[in-house]
């Protein structure tokens, strides 16, 4: 099972950028499909981005099209989600996932990944 260990949260201003990193061990990540997901405090864990393996489909949550961007380097066994515009209601954990079964689709992304991070705080002020 593949390890994943998430960073690059913290404080940002309303409009500022962030970009996560979610570094992956004991296994090759580009065999994997892969998730970002948040919580934000007192709510359910929704997804946020999700790319299928060979990445012909991608999910974006409504509430983050045009303004967050998924992405993953095979070579760094890494993936990314780029969050730029970023908004007060996007303060959240935000978790990365990778299943090597699991097929997001371009409309839908369900929590069904078997290996998640611990997660990392991302806090946006107004």
């Amino acid at each position: 099972q593949v390890q994943l260990v998430e960073s690059g949260g913290g404080l940002v201003q309303s409009g500022g950028s962030l970009r996560l990193s979610c570094v992956a061990s004991g296994a090759t990540l580009g065999y994997y499909n892969i998730g970002w997901f948040r919580q934000a405090s007192g709510k359910e864990r929704e997804a946020v981005s999700c790319r299928s393996a060979p990445g012909d489909s991608t999910y974006y949550a409504d509430s983050v099209k045009g303004r967050f961007t998924i992405s993953r380097d095979n070579a760094k066994n890494t993936v990314y989600l780029q969050m730029n515009s970023l908004k007060p209601e996007d303060t959240a954990v935000y978790y990365c996932a990778a299943d090597p079964e699991y097929y997001p689709d371009n409309d839908r992304c369900s929590a069904d990944f078997s290996s998640w991070g611990q997660g990392t705080q991302v806090t946006v002020s107004s």
